[in-house]
């Protein structure tokens, strides 16, 4: 007689918490299979650092099969799901079709970059959602700075060393503040080595024909000498608007001490080619439009006929669908009850796509005789946004950390939530304190396979024959 089977959709921060916690409360009981593109876990919080250099990316990426015993994965894509008949179809990566019957499934599909109808931008900007990206963006500054340093036209240096991020929460923040130390230690690199022309001048010229003067063009408050501009522009009144107004002080502070011109209350009109033109009629040249305005629900969702709240599947507060008794849903994908804010969903978060997680698995087994049925129901425990280098902004606990405390605890969380790859996180961190960045273009990820109006941000596009 054949084991009941579980079908786990998306090894995300709610995927992988509930295969964990499966295979740990059923230990073979019941089959366990996990689809998802890829063999690993990505832990999205320390992507900014694999962009920026400071980590490298097999230290975010947590094999499935290494971690999850008891646990089968499946690598594909899912397409399409007949419920009535309990089955998935899927594509795998080499393009073969499969399908899968399951007697209990849990959607946990994550999120995709969010889109705004901005001419150009879907054209000419990247997000900022899975390991391609993070890549891309890698090799992307190091390469805009060496042609910057090779360019005999002040002007083009300029608009290559100028970097724009749009959309200032929890991501755009990271990515600025990353973004801008990896950056500006490439350009030291290279000026040590330009001939011909002094560097700082005629970057200063060719801010100034670019349209930037000032404190931008002189360097910081703290006196030294900028190569690069960095731009973070979002709408809404402040950084990091959803959270604590102190977290939005203190990186504001950082942001700003460090010469990242931030502009609030503002967004991109229009991106082309050469450069993107700001609601407020400036027009700044570029080659880097980063975006990271925020996520909607992965494109399957809206495919599957089940309700939706906000493009969310809605689910109840014990993770089930409504009329689907077999069929579960957490994470960036469900629209779970807020049951500490009665009336409103769950934030689309990482800390509440872990917890759903574990509750999704324990409910699951619950279902096959093995403990008891719960609710979801989670206070936030506070946020943590590191801003590079020494400097963070932290409140656990609500108790609000900036500086190097902010630091050490944010680390020290990271590791702790990380499911492996401690110690060589802990030994890339300990050798980018005494080393310099590494200033090398691998090439493995070009512009185009990794458009801004993608459904799979976890994977690289390849050409089609």
């Amino acid at each position: 007689m054949s084991r009941s089977r579980i079908v786990i959709v998306g090894a995300g921060f709610a995927g992988y918490q509930a295969a964990r916690t499966l295979s740990r409360t059923l230990r073979g009981a019941v089959e366990i299979v996990l689809v998802n593109p890829n063999d690993y876990f990505l832990y999205l919080p320390l992507l900014p650092e694999v962009a920026s250099g400071v980590l490298e990316p097999r230290r975010v990426s947590v094999s499935l099969a290494g971690t999850l015993p008891r646990v089968r994965l499946v690598l594909g894509e899912v397409d399409g799901i007949d419920f009535d008949q309990r089955r998935l179809q899927y594509v795998a990566p080499e393009g073969r079709s499969g399908e899968l019957e399951y007697d209990r499934l849990l959607l946990t599909v994550g999120s995709v970059n969010k889109l705004l109808p901005i001419p150009g931008v879907a054209e000419h900007a990247h997000g900022f959602r899975g390991m391609p990206e993070a890549l891309y963006l890698r090799d992307h500054i190091n390469r805009q700075i060496a042609l910057a340093a090779a360019s005999e036209d002040a002007d083009e240096a300029a608009a290559r060393r100028t970097f724009v991020v749009v959309g200032a929460g929890y991501t755009g923040t990271e990515v600025a503040a990353h973004g801008q130390m990896f950056a500006e230690s490439l350009a030291r690199q290279h000026s040590r080595h330009e001939h011909g022309r002094q560097a700082p001048p005629g970057e200063r010229d060719g801010y100034e024909a670019a349209g930037v003067r000032g404190r931008e063009a002189e360097g910081a408050r703290d006196g030294k000498e900028r190569r690069t501009r960095w731009m973070l522009l979002d709408i809404a009144p402040r950084v990091l608007p959803e959270l604590d107004k102190r977290l939005s002080e203190t990186a504001h502070e950082v942001l700003d001490k460090r010469g990242v011109e931030v502009r609030t209350g503002m967004s991109v009109k229009e991106a082309t080619s050469e450069g993107v033109l700001l609601d407020n009629g400036e027009f700044v040249p570029t080659r880097s439009l980063i975006w990271c305005v925020g996520v909607r629900p992965d494109p399957l969702v809206k495919d599957l006929g089940l309700e939706t709240q906000q493009g969310r599947i809605v689910v109840d507060e014990y993770l089930r669908v409504p009329g689907r008794p077999e069929v579960m849903a957490c994470g960036d994908a469900a629209a779970v009850p807020d049951l500490t804010r009665p009336g409103e969903i769950t934030p689309m978060t990482a800390q509440h796509a872990v917890r759903q997680g574990k509750i999704a698995g324990r409910n699951l087994a619950a279902s096959f005789g093995k403990g008891a049925s719960r609710p979801y129901k989670h206070h936030d425990l506070g946020f943590m946004v590191d801003l590079g280098g020494v400097k963070a902004a932290a409140n656990p606990l609500r108790v609000p950390l900036s500086g190097p405390l902010a630091n050490l605890v944010t680390r020290a969380y990271h590791l702790a939530a990380m499911p492996g790859n401690r110690v060589r996180v802990l030994a890339d961190w300990a050798l980018d304190a005494v080393l310099p960045r590494q200033a090398a273009q691998l090439g493995l990820v070009r512009s185009w396979s990794v458009p801004l109006e993608s459904s799979s941000p976890e994977v690289a596009r390849v050409p089609t024959p």
